[in-house]
């Protein structure tokens, strides 16, 4: 049996957005994906692509993906690795495909002297956050993400 990952290319754009769909509706948020492939062809490989995507294969199967940007740390003054999503497809789990996904990132880190890698977890994804935690990760809780969209987005945009 073997893994192999390699980055996201254009022809992929299909297969990362299939993944993005099985892990919102996971995360019972698939009303929420209007993304399309054109859309996440764009994003990943586009001349100044800021989104990328390391995909996972076993046995030449996909398997899974982490999709990244970096991000910026003004107390490190460096800019660190932002993990928006880590999927493995429930067939391909225990296997180590999303520790080996994880540990690429860190490489990725390591070897472009980014200090950090962050993410969020939903609080009710208990399995995740066992996972996070078995590898060293603290679950910062004191930290809540923000977000503005739809219409607050829009109204804020308007003047508020």
């Amino acid at each position: 049996m073997t893994l192999r990952i390699r980055p996201a290319g254009r022809e992929d754009a299909g297969s990362v957005l299939s993944l993005i769909r099985e892990l919102a509706d996971y995360e019972k948020l698939a009303h929420e994906v209007d993304a399309t492939p054109a859309m996440i062809e764009a994003a990943l490989c586009n001349a100044n692509a800021t989104t990328h995507c390391e995909i996972a294969e076993w046995n030449g199967e996909l398997a899974g993906q982490a999709l990244w940007f970096t991000n910026f740390s003004t107390f490190r003054g460096r800019s660190g690795l932002y993990l928006e999503d880590l999927y493995v497809r429930p067939a391909f789990r225990g296997r180590g495909i999303g520790k080996a996904l994880l540990a690429h990132l860190a490489r990725l880190c390591a070897e472009r002297g980014w200090p950090r890698m962050e993410w969020v977890v939903l609080d009710w994804n208990q399995p995740a956050i066992d996972f996070y935690r078995s590898l060293g990760a603290e679950i910062a809780q004191d930290w809540r993400l923000c977000r503005l969209d739809g219409e607050a987005l829009a109204a804020l945009t308007a003047g508020g």
